[in-house]
């Protein structure tokens, strides 16, 4: 129950970065024609992060650390759900009932 509504954020939050990562406005420029003049903006001169980059960097750091979180999350559960069917003892099959003699 807990582990499905936070795989449910986990979704949302992807969606959520998605639609950040779409709506900011691109740097313009970075092509490989555009090396001789503009190195200075491509070493950090760009006068700072707006408000969508640094929610697309939280968002990124909390998928990266949420996904980490839900597979170890995840494998702990099947490892316990082994360790519960290993330890109960299945019954064995029945011997086979032996056939009727026709020889009357």
């Amino acid at each position: 129950m807990l582990f499905g509504l936070c795989a449910s954020l986990f979704v949302i939050a992807a969606l959520f970065m998605i639609l950040l990562i779409l709506m900011q406005k691109g740097k313009g420029g970075m092509g490989l024609g555009s090396m001789g003049g503009g190195n200075q903006m491509l070493f950090g001169s760009s006068g700072g992060q707006d408000l969508f980059q640094k929610a697309t960097w939280v968002l990124g750091a909390l998928l990266i650390f949420g996904s980490l979180g839900l597979a170890i999350w995840k494998t702990k559960q099947v490892g316990v759900s082994t360790a519960m069917l290993r330890s109960h003892s299945t019954p064995r099959p029945a011997a086979p009932m032996p056939l009727p003699d026709d020889s009357v």
